[in-house]
């Protein structure tokens, strides 16, 4: 396992795999940044690093920094490298890694003196958060946004709960920013006990620090759980801290910048819209968020700020959330007892669908009914924060590669019997409030439907699966072989016809 402390160590790991494309030629910050960015992400092109903003000379932007890979065999390279992985980990192996270090002891960061973020400290009326490289992401977003892949960096009054969190939160002018804080996410439930004591909130944005922290600020880690003690985990090693300028908030230590300040109690402005993850843009005027007070700004020489253009997949909320959110399923159905192989979020569902993989003997182990496991699995989550941001799960036999859509969607279709024990509905559940559909009523009480879809096989075949029809199961494997070594032969491309999806499931 290799650790990259800061994401310069990190991004030469990328550069060296052909993952990092550096940009000389002049970019603006209105646009363009996003543009580019947006393209390389679908396209699945090298992460872009602009290095020529004329706009912020000295400053760089990094797009798609948890993009997927049209490399062969390095289609999740980037989320492997940044959980300390090797580049050519499958899904599954990345889902494993994360669900592993929920069940091991977490790591205590590791307080220094200095760091990397405090080469340049900028304090009070020498605080302009115009100097920063905020570029205006799409045509209609409301302003510009300097934290679309940073980690919030909060605390209780009495230290008991240390909270780092992923957030959207745009400039407003030099010293304010402002950005959405649910009352159910975790950065609200903290705010609260400071607003409890008529206190704003002290806090720290971290910009391009470990690249392993937004992997964990994403993961929907149950109340109290201190995100950085997590990553700690997964790698096996602390990560470096050290306390910011003007609040009394610990920070990565190799943080590209670090924005300090105090979350207002009352004041708010103007934020929004944005383009989301779910892949659209609503029309209409900004509503009131909290206001961020900013009273420093601490950075590295030349630093770079990492951006998620959010959207249409795939990008970083569906990697950086949805596969660490995959992780925690995995763990807590485990905890519970029930047979998981994996689970996954398709990426072409924008975190709108979950799919859990069963073992195939998962009767002989539980002893249930179809419905009955997928009731059990809904009893769970939905009453924990990992089911809390998705609608709709998939429930089926783990002889499909849900990370392979295509045999995700033939399973849905032909294995999903649309009556009362096909689709198991739960009225008036916690919901995130950017779920595409809900309406307005569901945004302001943060409460909806969800559905568990049983696709698993049903109990008039007994326990046994109907064979598959397809080249990789309907002929011995020796003729199977025989093709594929032989397949120019044929007058075909000697390259499988889909290199880029590494399968999840190792048949």
């Amino acid at each position: 396992m290799t650790h990259h402390k800061d994401l310069r160590s990190y991004l030469d790991a990328l550069e060296s795999i052909g993952e990092v494309q550096r940009i000389a030629r002049p970019v603006a910050l209105d646009l363009e940044i996003g543009a580019v960015s947006r393209r390389a992400g679908e396209t699945g092109q090298a992460a872009p690093l602009f290095e020529n903003i004329p706009e912020r000379p000295g400053m760089r932007v990094l797009g798609a920094p948890g993009g997927v890979s049209s490399q062969p065999g390095q289609w999740l390279a980037r989320i492997a490298l940044a959980l300390g992985l090797p580049a050519g980990a499958t899904g599954r192996d990345i889902v494993e890694a994360i669900a592993a270090a929920r069940a091991r002891p977490l790591v205590l960061p590791r307080i220094v003196e200095t760091g990397p973020c405090k080469e340049n400290i900028h304090i009070g009326t020498d605080v302009d958060l115009m100097e920063l490289p905020a570029p205006l992401l799409h045509d209609g977003d409301g302003g510009r946004y300097l934290n679309t892949f940073g980690i919030i960096c909060c605390e209780t009054p009495d230290k008991s709960w240390r909270s780092w969190s992923i957030a959207r939160i745009m400039v407003v002018d030099g010293k304010r920013m402002a950005g959405i804080i649910a009352p159910n996410q975790h950065i609200g439930m903290v705010r609260k006990t400071w607003s409890d004591i008529g206190q704003d909130m002290p806090f720290a944005l971290s910009l391009g620090g470990p690249p392993v922290l937004p992997y964990v600020g994403g993961m929907p880690l149950p109340e109290h759980m201190s995100e950085v003690e997590y990553a700690g985990a997964i790698l096996g090693e602390a990560i470096e801290v050290v306390r910011a300028e003007t609040v009394d908030v610990l920070v990565p230590a190799t943080a590209e910048i670090v924005v300090e300040g105090h979350v207002s109690l009352t004041e708010t402005a103007p934020e929004g819209p944005m383009g989301e993850y779910a892949g659209y843009l609503w029309e209409g005027p900004p509503s009131p968020k909290p206001v961020y007070n900013v009273t420093a700004i601490t950075h590295r020489d030349s630093p770079i700020l990492p951006i998620s253009v959010a959207g249409e997949p795939p990008e970083e909320n569906h990697t950086a959330w949805g596969i660490p959110n995959a992780g925690e399923i995995v763990f807590l159905l485990r905890e519970a007892g029930f047979p998981v192989a994996t689970a996954w979020s398709p990426f072409e569902s924008t975190n709108h669908w979950f799919a859990i993989s069963v073992e195939r003997d998962w009767r002989a182990k539980t002893g249930l009914r179809s419905s009955e496991l997928c009731r059990r699995i809904a009893d769970i989550l939905f009453e924990k924060k990992g089911g809390m941001g998705t609608p709709k799960y998939l429930v089926v036999n783990d002889d499909i590669d849900i990370s392979n859509t295509q045999e995700l969607v033939w399973a849905f279709a032909t294995r999903n019997h649309p009556g009362s024990q096909g689709a198991l509905v739960y009225n008036d559940e916690n919901t995130n409030p950017l779920v595409a559909y809900i309406d307005n009523a569901e945004k302001a009480s943060l409460r909806t439907t969800k559905v568990i879809y049983n696709c698993l096989d049903p109990e008039h075949l007994g326990g046994k699966l109907p064979k598959r029809s397809s080249f990789r199961h309907a002929y011995p494997i020796e003729l199977q072989t025989q093709i594929t070594s032989n397949w120019a032969s044929y007058g075909y491309s000697a390259e499988d016809a889909d290199t880029r999806r590494t399968s999840l499931q190792q048949s």
